[in-house]
């Protein structure tokens, strides 16, 4: 660990408003990558940043892909050659009359609990991937220059489920290939314990329409004879589990294997409430696989859910109708081995073959990505546990996914490099919901976290 450390950490602190003024210089820029109307502003977040990343002594580049552009940088030396990767794109804001302000005016508040930076893109990902970009204006304030070389990236397009990304990354895997890759997209255990992620969940969406009479009825004078679309499709769906909470897709749980046994008791110690978490949202009984806990049930093993479901008249009032349609989207998250597409086929084979005469199925996909887990062994892993633990004072855990992160797996699969996953995020934050914050201090420490980690990687 360089002797600089101290001093880079103080710079941080005493830059704090500074930094916090640049942040907020890049959330006021509407980059909503799903909406057409906001290309220019996602063109506009790229060029923000190439400014800064210059700013800050990297060869920093807009490169263009068929959506929106990448944002490439290069800087530091060494033999040590890490990739930093970020996304500038935000979700959309509806519906804007639930928030309390402006989504593109950033605003500092104070809360109950502290200040927070309130404004669409605070957590997901502007807030969280600018603490690596402090961490690396101290580093070169302090010593002149970055304690290893550093490669970053920056997507535009990662919220709307990143389709130029995997072309990009066979395009440039030269230039991009690191020893491992460090993503800020995460948060910290309970809100206070600081982790890094070793598994993510995959992920399979569909959609599927039964039709049946060929135009809505009369239910008084259909009612009965004439099979109902709406009474097929919820008798499937509703057996798409069994009493003990299990998926009963043929070939479900094929790859589907069990975490070590330290793993699973690292997790036990981590005093997780399945109860309290529940509680949260008004809820009190897991509804999961029986016989598992709750950290087992979001982080090791698979699900189905049922996301939307349609038929028939649903406006004010009352309307006695047949429908001659009923549709459903159904998501699968995915661990181990699972294969989303032998998946997919599966899920479809088993609806049809209970199909009832006169009806029958369209299907339309909605994206697949296998599960990704990375290798703790890696000496980037603990290094970066080792910092996290001194900088917050409790010891980092290595944790879990329940959501997916398609990016990891595809450093993975493209670029044949291990992903580090630290973020600073709380599960109060709202990340896609009004209202999203990030908190001033997760901002401070998290740039302070990434200082001491690449003073321990390097």
């Amino acid at each position: 660990m360089t002797d600089a450390l101290p001093a880079i950490l103080d710079r941080i602190d005493a830059e704090q408003p500074k930094a916090l003024d640049r942040l907020m210089e890049l959330l006021r820029i509407p980059s909503i990558s799903t909406d057409p109307a906001h290309a220019g502003d996602c063109d506009a977040a790229a060029d923000w940043l190439v400014a800064e990343l210059t700013d800050l002594g990297f060869e920093a580049s807009k490169r263009p892909t068929p959506g929106h552009p990448m944002v490439v940088a290069h800087g530091g030396e060494g033999a040590r050659h890490v990739l930093f990767y970020g996304h500038y794109d935000v979700q959309p804001v509806d519906p804007l009359d639930l928030w309390a302000r402006d989504p593109f005016d950033p605003a500092i508040e104070k809360t109950a609990r502290g200040d927070v930076i309130r404004a669409r893109g605070a957590s997901d990902d502007k807030g969280q991937l600018m603490t690596f970009l402090e961490a690396c204006r101290a580093w070169r304030a302090e010593t002149g220059g970055l304690p290893c070389r550093i490669t970053v990236l920056f997507e535009g397009e990662e919220e709307s489920g990143s389709p130029s990304l995997v072309p990009f990354l066979q395009a440039n895997a030269d230039e991009l290939r690191a020893e491992v890759a460090l993503i800020c997209d995460t948060g910290l255990f309970d809100d206070r314990v600081p982790a890094i992620v070793t598994t993510l969940r995959g992920l399979l969406g569909e959609e599927l329409t039964i039709k049946g009479p060929d135009r809505d009825l009369h239910s008084g004078m259909y009612g009965g004879p004439a099979m109902n679309p709406a009474r097929v499709l919820t008798r499937i769906l509703g057996g798409l589990h069994d009493d003990q909470g299990r998926v009963q897709v043929p070939g479900f749980y094929d790859g589907v294997g069990e975490p070590p046994t330290q793993i699973k008791q690292s997790w036990t110690d981590l005093g997780f409430s399945t109860e309290a978490f529940l509680g949260e949202v008004g809820l009190s009984h897991p509804a999961g696989e029986a016989g598992r806990t709750g950290l087992e049930m979001l982080w090791s093993r698979p699900t189905a859910e049922i996301n939307g479901i349609w038929s028939g008249y649903t406006g004010a009032g009352f309307k006695t109708v047949l429908p001659s349609e009923a549709s459903a989207k159904v998501s699968f998250r995915l661990v181990g081995g699972q294969d989303p597409e032998r998946l997919r086929d599966a899920f479809r084979d088993w609806v049809i073959g209970q199909l009832p005469p006169d009806c029958h199925v369209s299907f339309a996909e909605h994206g697949a990505g296998p599960a990704s887990a990375m290798d703790p062994a890696h000496p980037a892993f603990s290094a970066a546990q080792l910092a996290l633990s001194e900088e917050w004072g409790i010891p980092a855990a290595f944790i879990g996914g329940g959501g997916s992160i398609p990016i990891a797996g595809y450093f993975q699969s493209e670029l044949g490099m291990q992903s580090l996953l630290a973020g600073f995020a709380k599960d109060d934050d709202q990340i896609h919901s009004p209202n999203e914050k990030y908190d001033v201090e997760c901002f401070r420490k998290g740039a302070r976290s990434w200082a001491r980690i690449l003073g321990r990687l390097g």
